[in-house]
């Protein structure tokens, strides 16, 4: 790594932010360019940030400008939030990447390249095997929203690799991330005071502790090995589980009534129920690692269930705070009352 100029994406976010620092106080790195179109909050340490918009080509000067070895691309986001709505999401994800790889097909001096993908781009079904492996094609294609993104982005890397395959390209599938710090769709879903679930199943769900994701991107741009790579802590845990170590209350609805919940959810600020939360949430997903660790050469630090009780280790008591939100709930959703009260057995 010695003498490396990295330019990382998406910094504006606390997982990409806390890269940026730690890679920048490495006495490996020469220097480390953030980019992202607001600047980061918190201490930024020894990165220099620069406000440029991947969907931009300005990006392509940046890369050229700073003279950019390897680039380590952070910036896919999984909802729209408060960047717009699901068009301007796509823009973010799947334009931005188009001329992020493009920028660095012009750059001779870029040889490594870094990618955070997810394992939403396995999606889940109820044709889904035990584990996904690297080389398995999704059993269900999505047709839109995030996994959709993924796919295309994903599709766009291994053409970049053909096109420029003197530079070394790492695609990291990250299972969903979890740790105290984390702020993600499925981190506010585990932290509400009721969890609803899909009434008749108790998905397998797999995590990657926060700590570990930082630690897989930079042994990635340390070891240089290109490939794509399930990132995920060891073992399974099912939801009936999790929610146990959470020491959380459930409130198990029919799957239609929990797509009609996410609703009143996003209305109150509480959470968000996207397609593939809801999915995942009904038929789980589990990865196969082991070319993380033959391959790459990677050992995470947490398996799935310390990263779930390192992340229950800050919750609060649920207390009365249930009670309070199913009537809050039930009075968003009149015509749903009874059935929420003969399903949670009041």
């Amino acid at each position: 790594m010695a003498g490396r100029v990295v330019l990382v994406t998406g910094v504006s976010r606390d997982l990409g932010r806390r890269f940026a620092r730690a890679a920048a106080d490495h006495p490996a790195v020469e220097r480390v360019i953030g980019v992202d179109v607001v600047p980061p909050r918190g201490d930024v340490g020894g990165m220099s940030f620069v406000r440029a918009d991947i969907r931009n080509p300005v990006i392509a000067k940046v890369i050229a400008k700073e003279d950019v070895d390897t680039v380590v691309h952070m910036s896919i986001i999984s909802t729209p939030g408060a960047n717009g709505g699901r068009s301007t999401m796509k823009e973010l994800n799947v334009i931005g990447t188009m001329q992020l790889l493009a920028a660095c097909q012009k750059a001779p001096s870029v040889r490594q390249l870094v990618v955070k993908s997810t394992t939403h781009v396995y999606g889940a079904s109820s044709r889904d095997p035990a584990m996904f492996g690297e080389e398995m094609e999704p059993r269900r294609q999505s047709r839109s929203g995030y996994a959709k993104d993924v796919a295309e982005i994903e599709g766009y890397v291994r053409g970049f690799a053909r096109r420029r395959p003197e530079v070394l390209v790492t695609l990291l599938r990250c299972a969903n991330v979890l740790g105290p710090q984390v702020e993600s769709p499925i981190a506010r879903y585990l932290r509400m005071p009721l969890i609803p679930t899909v009434l008749g199943y108790d998905p397998r769900l797999q995590f990657l502790h926060e700590r570990d994701l930082l630690g897989a991107i930079g042994h990635a741009i340390a070891a240089e090995v290109p490939g794509t790579f399930n990132i995920a802590g060891d073992g399974l845990l099912t939801l009936s589980q999790l929610v146990r170590r959470l020491q959380r209350p459930t409130l198990p609805l029919p799957g239609f009534a929990l797509s009609g919940l996410g609703g009143v959810l996003r209305s109150m600020h509480v959470s968000e129920f996207s397609p593939e939360l809801r999915a995942l949430l009904t038929f789980g997903r589990g990865v196969d690692t082991t070319r993380m660790r033959r391959d790459l050469g990677f050992e995470p630090r947490y398996s799935t269930a310390s990263t779930v009780d390192d992340f229950a280790s800050n919750l609060i008591p649920t207390g009365g705070r249930a009670e309070r939100l199913l009537a809050d709930i039930e009075r968003h959703l009149p015509s749903q009352r009874e059935s929420l009260e003969q399903v949670a057995g009041r």
